[in-house]
């Protein structure tokens, strides 16, 4: 068993994280990462009302006796949604870990700290993973440039991200951004990381709660299957090459705003693509990690691969390196 101080402090049996994803951090993957000893996260904002993520959280408990979290991104937006509203439905429901993305988190965590619930944040620098201290979270999830989602705007690559990070904080540091298996769990701990997120690899899992078409997709691609697109506007996402994609590229290139690309990007799109599969309906997120997956496993039988062989990685190749 591979013990940290993230696994010591958030109660959990495995140094693996699956953070929150749009559309896809819902009860039958979290429960199955919970089941298998690691922390999975709901995604607040995927379920439409403050009640919807009431339900899902009681069908996540009906599934798992263990510890998840709960995901809140706050990103801004013309109609916000009613995040006190959500926030408040996690309070009440008596979840005890959030995952906070997206906008500065300082104006809730007292209303977290009052319901002992211990926060992990997640920041694509140094900088912010600092703020994210000092105003009072519990850890951070620090995402390199090789992430899928919104990288930030920095560019800076994992193995320089991660021992900048550690070496800067004092808190747990979860590593993410370009992780999918043992090798990888082992050489964010060896960058001083207390373990690690998964977003891409969870996607490609027979729980995953997306179509099988982007299942096998992900199998298809290689590392060289994402694109970058919103370069233009500082606001960077790295999703999966198709057409869509392609054309946005194209697009900006050309000197386009997000007036001509919005109906491309659109979330309704998006969301056909991982419930039809339809591959080249919408954008979707993904990450470079996408050239280490070769498989569609169970989350039981991913965390217990990924542990198994980390073990063996630390004992048996690195150990017989010193002399």
């Amino acid at each position: 068993m591979l013990r940290t101080r993230f696994t010591e402090m958030f109660g959990i049996e495995h140094p693996i994280v699956q953070g929150g994803m749009m559309h896809v951090g819902r009860a039958e993957l979290v429960a199955a990462v919970a089941n298998a000893g690691g922390l999975g996260f709901i995604t607040a904002l995927t379920q439409p009302t403050p009640d919807d993520l009431r339900r899902e959280i009681e069908r996540t408990r009906q599934l798992t006796d263990k510890p998840f979290g709960v995901n809140v991104t706050i990103l801004p937006s013309i109609n916000p949604p009613p995040y006190q509203e959500y926030v408040q439905a996690i309070i009440e429901s008596g979840v005890k870990i959030v995952e906070t993305a997206g906008s500065n988190p300082e104006p809730f965590l007292p209303y977290y700290k009052e319901a002992g619930i211990k926060v992990l944040h997640k920041c694509t620098s140094v900088r912010h993973a600092l703020k994210a201290q000092k105003i009072g979270v519990d850890g951070v999830s620090i995402d390199g440039f090789e992430c899928a989602g919104h990288p930030g705007e920095d560019d800076v690559p994992g193995l320089i991200l991660i021992p900048a990070a550690t070496k800067a904080l004092d808190i747990p540091v979860i590593a993410s951004g370009g992780f999918a298996d043992a090798r990888g769990l082992v050489a964010a701990l060896a960058l001083g990381a207390d373990g690690i997120n998964m977003g891409t690899r969870f996607l490609c899992t027979e729980e995953s709660p997306v179509h099988r078409k982007v299942k096998e997709q992900i199998v298809a691609h290689t590392e060289r299957d994402t694109e970058l697109i919103f370069r233009t506007m500082n606001n960077t996402a790295r999703v999966a090459a198709n057409e869509i994609s392609r054309k946005v590229v194209e697009i900006e290139a050309a000197g386009g705003k997000f007036e001509d690309v919005r109906d491309l990007v659109a979330g309704a799109r998006g969301r056909r693509v991982f419930d039809e599969g339809d591959l080249d309906a919408g954008i979707w997120s993904a990450g470079q990690v996408q050239g280490l997956i070769d498989d569609i496993p169970t989350c039981a039988e991913l965390i217990s691969r990924i542990v198994d062989e980390a073990e063996t990685l630390i004992n048996s190749r690195l150990g017989s390196l010193v002399v």
